[in-house]
């Protein structure tokens, strides 16, 4: 996935907020890509992916609803930030794999499913940092 952000933020303009929940979903990438065993690199994964989107939403904010009703964060990702509603696609085709995941349900989840979502959630974490830092590619 290909994706274009506006990176004229600087790192000092980023909420405290957004830079600890980036800096979470760094440390859970890490976590992830030492795991051994394949769901939970996949369960890990998958949560270091929610906290990079966690801090873009605390970035960018959300939107405003005139009744408050649970929404998932990449429904919210996707009405924040439209450019990455590919990758918002992505992760939530995952959440129910995660789930059985914290269900004790590891079947789903080989070797390779689990390296593939922890490469995905790389470029992700990559992608949100930049976006949140001001950094370009």
């Amino acid at each position: 996935m290909t994706t274009t952000l506006d990176f004229r933020n600087h790192h000092s303009s980023a909420p405290e907020s957004a830079l600890t929940l980036l800096g979470q979903a760094e440390t859970g990438l890490g976590a992830a890509e030492a795991e051994q065993d394949p769901a939970q690199r996949y369960a890990q994964s998958y949560l270091a992916a929610l906290r990079a989107a966690a801090a873009l939403l605390a970035m960018r904010g959300r939107p405003h609803r005139a009744r408050s009703r649970p929404m998932s964060v990449w429904t919210l990702m996707s009405s924040v930030a439209p450019e990455l509603r590919e990758w918002a696609a992505f992760f939530a085709s995952c959440s129910a794999t995660r789930a059985s995941v914290q269900a004790g349900i590891t079947r789903a989840v080989s070797t390779r499913s689990a390296d593939d979502l922890v490469r995905q959630t790389g470029q992700f974490v990559e992608l949100v940092a930049r976006a949140i830092r001001g950094t370009a590619p």
